[in-house]
């Protein structure tokens, strides 16, 4: 499965682990060759959570009155979870979400070329497109946390109403690096770094 989750081209997946101790210093967005964390960081017990992005095409491009520069486009599903509810309402679940969005937007074009590239649905008009429709989360009505935190990320519910499964879905449109950067200064967090996986 962890090959899975590095490996398929519709979804990406971000393990949540507790903060670093001493964080490595910022690199203005750009991916950090130079520094390196050690084995004990992302150990199993400093593991608290995951989100993950679930990648479509908009089930909304059959129907007849969509526009024709709209068929093709790609939604992508956000999941959020948290595990342990001592590890709840601390702040994690926001800064794993806005890392996530982070992330996204700055490989937003890379994500989609490999997706477009690993399916028989893509057309050309997708496979050329670098920006998604929207970002998209299903959250069950009665999870008046995870509402709030989305709803304070820009997401609006597409209904005042819950759908049959009982859960409301938020979208989010035209969201950039500036917004996420404004975002994620507003809650306090500063000097995103990437740096490279070594894995096995």
């Amino acid at each position: 499965m962890q090959q899975s989750w590095r490996q398929d081209a519709d979804k990406l997946t971000f393990i949540a682990c507790l903060p670093l101790s001493s964080p490595p210093p910022p690199s203005s967005l750009a991916v950090d060759t130079a520094v390196s964390v050690s084995e004990g960081d992302d150990a199993p017990e400093r593991m608290i959570g995951d989100t993950n992005l679930f990648l479509r095409y908009d089930d909304d491009d059959d129907e007849d009155d969509q526009p024709e520069r709209e068929r093709g486009r790609v939604i992508g599903e956000i999941e959020l979870m948290i595990a342990e509810k001592r590890n709840q309402g601390q702040g994690f679940g926001r800064g794993a979400l806005l890392t996530f969005l982070w992330y996204i937007v700055n490989h937003e074009g890379e994500i989609l070329d490999e997706f477009a590239q690993s399916t028989t649905a893509a057309d050309e008009r997708s496979k050329k497109r670098r920006k998604m429709k929207c970002l998209s989360v299903k959250i069950g009505k009665d999870n008046a946390r995870s509402l709030a935190l989305f709803e304070s990320l820009g997401f609006e519910k597409r209904s005042p109403e819950p759908n049959y499964f009982g859960e409301f879905e938020l979208r989010r449109y035209g969201l950039d690096g500036d917004a996420v950067a404004k975002l994620a200064d507003a809650y306090g967090l500063k000097d995103y770094t990437e740096l490279n996986y070594k894995g096995e």
